[in-house]
C-alpha cells in the first residue's frame, strides 16, 4: 500500500524519524520491540530469515523500480514514499540505498539451541562498537563459523549500524547472549563440549595456524572489547590462549581484522 508523505510529523513514520535504538528496542512493552534494516538486499536477507515487516519508507524513484519486488514481498503493509531529500531530512542522514524497513524482533533462543550442530563459534566480550560487531558477523558468516554468542556488555546485533555493516548476515547466522557474564559463560561453553580459544596477547600464547586447532571437533573463538580486550579471568579460564603473528612492529589489529584472521585459520575443517 503506497503512501505518499505530505507531512514529515506524521505519528507512523515515528520508527524511521531518527528515534533512539533503545525506544525501537523497547516498542512493545514486555515483548519483543523493533528493529530498522537498510537496503534491499539486507532488507530482503530479514525477510528471508522469517522476520516480520510493519512498514516501508522508500524513495519515490525506487517505488516501482529496484523496490517493487521487495514491496511485494512484504505484503499489505504502509509503504510510505517521498523524493529523497524529504526522506534524508526525516531520517537524519544520507538514505544512499533508498529503502528501510522497521521489522519486529523475535524472541532470541537460549545458547543451547544456538550452538545445537555448532562446530565453529564465535564469541563476543564486551565488544561495544556497532560497526565492529557487524563486521565480526560477516567475517564468522562468510568464513566458515556456524553461531555467534555475545555477551551483554556487546552492542546489539541488532542496531541499524550493526545490520548495515554486517550486510544482512546478522539474519543468515544463528546468534543470542550469553546467560552468564565473564568469565562464567566459559565453563558453560565447555559443559556442550567446546574447546575454547581466548584471542589475547600473552607470552603464552600460540600462533591461529596452531595445527591443534583444526583437530578440534568443537571450538569457541572468544574476542575481547576494543581497548580493553579479554578480561584476565576469561583468559585464565579458556583452554587455549592464541593470537596472530606480527610484522613491522604492530602490537595487534582491530577486533574486526583480527576476528576475519582467526576465523580464517580455524574455520577450516
Amino acid at each position: 500500500m503506497l503512501i505518499e508523505i505530505t507531512d514529515l510529523n506524521r505519528t507512523e513514520l515515528w520508527p524511521f524519524s531518527g528515534i533512539s535504538e533503545t525506544r525501537l528496542y523497547r516498542a512493545f512493552e514486555r515483548q519483543p520491540g523493533i528493529f530498522v534494516a537498510e537496503s534491499p538486499k539486507v532488507i530482503g536477507r530479514a525477510l528471508d530469515a522469517g522476520y516480520q515487516p510493519l512498514s516501508m519508507l522508500v524513495d519515490r524513484r525506487l517505488a516501482e523500480r529496484t523496490a517493487k519486488g521487495l514491496i511485494c514481498r512484504c505484503g499489505d503493509i504502509p509503504v510510505y514514499t517521498a523524493p529523497y531529500e524529504q526522506l534524508s531530512h526525516l531520517v537524519g542522514f544520507h538514505l544512499t540505498q533508498g529503502v528501510l524497513c522497521a521489522m519486529r524482533r523475535r524472541e532470541l533462543p537460549g545458547e543451547e539451541a544456538v550452538c545445537l550442530g555448532a562446530a565453529r563459534v564465535a564469541v563476543l566480550e564486551n565488544v561495544m562498537n556497532p560497526a565492529n560487531v557487524g563486521a565480526i558477523f560477516r567475517s564468522a558468516a562468510a568464513l566458515g563459523f556456524d553461531a555467534v554468542l555475545l555477551t551483554h556488555g556487546c552492542s546489539d546485533p541488532l542496531y541499524r549500524r550493526c545490520i548495515r555493516v554486517s550486510m544482512g548476515t546478522v539474519f543468515q547466522i544463528p546468534w543470542t547472549y550469553l546467560k552468564d557474564s565473564a568469565p562464567d559463560y566459559v565453563d558453560g561453553l565447555k559443559r556442550m563440549g567446546y574447546v575454547s580459544v581466548a584471542m589475547a596477547l600473552r607470552e603464552d600464547s600460540v600462533g591461529v595456524d596452531d595445527p591443534r586447532f583444526l583437530k578440534k571437533e568443537k571450538l569457541a573463538v572468544i574476542l575481547g572489547s576494543e581497548g580493553e580486550g579479554l578480561s584476565d579471568e576469561t583468559i585464565s579460564a579458556c583452554d587455549y590462549t592464541a593470537r596472530i603473528p606480527m610484522a613491522h612492529g604492530v602490537d595487534s589489529l582491530n577486533v574486526a581484522a583480527a576476528s576475519a584472521v582467526a576465523f580464517w585459520q580455524m574455520g577450516r575443517r
